[in-house]
């Protein structure tokens, strides 16, 4: 899609509720909706962990009932949307709260679009604006600060018969409301904690290097990136820290926004690939992912991240752009090694390369506005310095 395309489109941003009391205020949102039945979507291990009940306590404060799916799996499936839109049936529900990871936001947007284009299969919904109806009321309360899809038009399901990972795509299933709640997230792990913000700090440099950067997405890039990096080691060393947590929730909202009028790139094309066919952590595969492709790219974003490093207090604008440009990606590789990320993906089979290398060309050419083009031995080039 072109820049112009992006500027003139109207994307949805959703209603950011965040700070103090934030899902009493959700839940007074979703009452002036007089919503009768919500369909709560989340995974079985927050659920387990008592992190939705604060949440059913309030909607019950204020008469409404819901019904839980709790069976989303950690890459999303064609199931699981199956699942969730057979409990909205039976249980004659009007919206949808999703609790959770970016897997159980992408799930519920699916379920969503299901329930607005009911003759249309999960793969019918495949690709770009394939959602025709209006969706029921949608709500997000993100659980990790990583994924951002609490402000994105797309979601990633996983087909479980193929282990291909594909994108529906629309501005309807954007969530009309998004809470912020870091309380939520001070019993995340360590590792979960540094898989998603460095999957947020992923979205905010794509977009920001990409050819379909305007003001608004490159302002909200830079405002994560130096959020992300100034907070990421503290939520990683102590998860307890509020502020922190709160930081981090805004960093990935503000990441959100710039993929979605940005698209990503070749980071993410690479690690849906890897992501399908080995069930990595799509975190974890970003953030090793993500140094090779910058330094692939070389010259091409020399300007770019040059400014990113300023910005980001990393340098003076008045040193060479090469030297900021090498020492922004080190910056990234320092982080990455505080946060005990490998610099390579052990899973990945030398038979496979060839098929990961098309099946990422696919994605990411050319729907993506990458700096720069790369083939398929650009690609396999990488995959190889992956091993």
């Amino acid at each position: 899609m072109s820049k112009l395309a992006y500027v003139i489109l109207k994307f949805p941003e959703p209603i950011l509720v965040s700070g103090e009391d934030s899902l009493e205020k959700l839940c007074d949102l979703i009452k002036k909706e007089d919503l009768q039945q919500i369909l709560i979507v989340t995974d079985a291990t927050i659920f387990e962990l008592g992190l939705v009940d604060k949440i059913l306590e309030l909607l019950t404060d204020r008469g409404i009932e819901y019904s839980v799916y709790s069976g989303v799996v950690s890459n999303p499936t064609i199931e699981n949307i199956k699942e969730g839109y057979q409990v909205y049936q039976e249980n004659q529900c009007d919206g949808i709260l999703a609790v959770g990871g970016g897997s159980s936001i992408d799930c519920a947007k699916v379920v969503g679009g299901r329930v607005a284009t009911p003759n249309k299969t999960v793969l019918e919904l495949k690709g770009n604006f394939k959602i025709k109806g209006q969706l029921p009321p949608f709500y997000a309360v993100p659980t990790t600060a990583g994924t951002g899809s609490e402000a994105t038009i797309g979601a990633v399901i996983t087909n479980s018969d193929t282990h291909e990972k594909f994108s529906v795509n629309s501005p309807k299933i954007a969530p009309r409301v998004a809470a912020l709640a870091p309380e939520l997230m001070t019993s995340l792990p360590p590792h979960i904690t540094a898989y998603t913000g460095l999957d947020a700090l992923t979205h905010a440099i794509e977009g920001y290097i990409n050819v379909n950067g305007i003001r608004l997405t490159d302002e909200s890039a830079i405002k994560s990136v130096r959020m992300i990096l100034e907070n990421l080691e503290k939520a990683y060393s102590n998860g307890t820290d509020l502020k922190v947590r709160e930081n981090m929730s805004l960093a990935a909202f503000y990441a959100g926004m710039v993929l979605t009028r940005a698209t990503p790139g070749y980071v993410h094309a690479i690690a849906h690939s890897l992501g399908g066919r080995y069930n990595l952590p799509h975190g974890l595969a970003v953030a090793v992912i993500l140094p090779y492709v910058l330094e692939e790219f070389g010259e091409s974003i020399h300007d770019s991240i040059s400014q990113l490093a300023v910005e980001c207090g990393l340098a003076s604008k008045q040193e060479p752009k090469n030297l900021l440009y090498r020492r922004f990606i080190q910056r990234i590789k320092r982080l990455n090694d505080h946060l005990n990320i490998p610099n390579k993906i052990t899973a990945i089979q030398e038979q496979d390369i060839e098929d990961i290398a098309i099946d990422a060309i696919h994605e990411a050419n050319p729907t993506y506005c990458v700096p720069k083009l790369l083939d398929k031995a650009d690609i396999v080039k990488i995959i190889h310095r992956l091993i």
